[in-house]
């Protein structure tokens, strides 16, 4: 195997782990918390896409091989092309908690929180949200109750935070 193989192999698959974390991101509940993780899951795409496509083109010989390894890539850029690049940057900024409204008294990890977005020249962005941390990288956000404050396993914190990891 050439060099040029390698190298398009490992960019592969450099691209499909940004791959899988911009769709884990992008649509599912479960977000990227870390912004080194996101930019590189974001940013990736918009990169790596280009660079593997014409990569595997190069690098592959025959024509079933180049057009297997093209699929994803060709795919991705068809889907960057429609959400559009400038759609994606904007999305590329982190969730920071600014203010935690409730604990769930049964579990540490479960918090009601007040989140903003910096989405650059626009401003920011802001939500509240039903927050569950499953490591200082990830976590699942989902709606908050309608009736939290007459639910018991909520306690009401209204605690600064801030955070601007």
């Amino acid at each position: 195997m050439t060099t040029t193989k390698y190298i398009s192999r490992i960019l592969y698959g450099i691209f499909m782990l940004a791959l899988l974390l911009f769709g884990l991101d992008a649509l599912t509940s479960l977000e990227i918390k870390s912004q080194a993780i996101k930019s590189f899951a974001y940013f990736g795409i918009m990169v790596l896409t280009p660079l593997t496509l014409f990569g595997n083109l190069w690098a592959f010989k025959t024509r079933q091989w180049k057009i297997i390894t093209s699929i994803f890539p060709a795919l991705t850029l068809v889907g960057i092309l429609i959400i559009g690049p400038l759609n994606i940057v904007y999305s590329s900024s982190a969730w920071k908690t600014q203010k935690v409204l409730y604990e769930n008294g049964h579990f540490d990890f479960k918090k009601v929180e007040l989140q903003m977005q910096d989405v650059g020249a626009l401003g920011y962005n802001k939500r509240t949200v039903e927050v569950t941390y499953l490591s200082d990288l990830f976590m699942i956000v989902g709606p908050v109750e309608k009736d939290i404050d007459n639910r018991v396993e909520w306690v009401k914190v209204n605690k600064e935070v801030n955070h601007s990891d």
